[in-house]
């Protein structure tokens, strides 16, 4: 789609760890979220997403991962959009059942140096627990962890779950 489309794809996933690994303030308030399982409060990533989508590259579209994530998320960038004089075009629900997603994110492993990253099984590294670009140590991030990854899971099915009926009733739910 970004390659298709020319846009930019927006991950708030990414920028948080990239706040993260910067310390900045917001870095440092998702973390103590993240950590734990939980979802960065609204208020904290509709800024964050925000301030994104207010960039020149976004001009022409741009492909959003990992929000919005609640409905007042999603009322909150439906009311930024129609000031933008835009709106959402689809929203795509990838299916995937909990054990994959478990299993998927468990085997992750990263740099923290350079940011390369790694799984155990699909992408190994060619000397297991360091990486191939830097040589640095790889490590199980905090929020990769099966038991912090279910815990998100539990927290999507209760609030992110209905997002697919708030963009159903937009007609935008692909």
């Amino acid at each position: 789609i970004i390659a298709s489309y020319h846009i930019p794809h927006i991950s708030t996933g990414d920028m948080f760890r990239e706040a993260i690994a910067a310390q900045t303030p917001t870095g440092v308030l998702a973390a103590s979220y993240i950590n734990k399982g939980l979802l960065v409060p609204d208020e904290v990533t509709i800024a964050l997403v925000k301030e994104r989508l207010d960039k020149d590259d976004c001009a022409n579209g741009f492909l959003l991962d990992g929000f919005p994530r609640t409905i007042p998320q999603a009322e909150c960038l439906t009311e930024a959009l129609n000031k933008l004089g835009s709106k959402v075009d689809y929203a795509i629900d990838v299916d995937v059942p909990d054990s994959n997603i478990v299993n998927r994110m468990s085997g992750r492993r990263a740099c923290l140096k350079c940011g390369a990253t790694y799984h155990v099984v699909f992408a190994a590294p060619k000397t297991e627990g360091v990486c191939d670009t830097c040589g640095d140590k790889l490590v199980l991030r905090d929020d990769d962890k099966p038991e912090t990854v279910q815990k998100r899971l539990n927290v999507y099915h209760e609030q992110t779950q209905p997002l697919i009926d708030y963009y159903t009733r937009q007609g935008v739910l692909k």
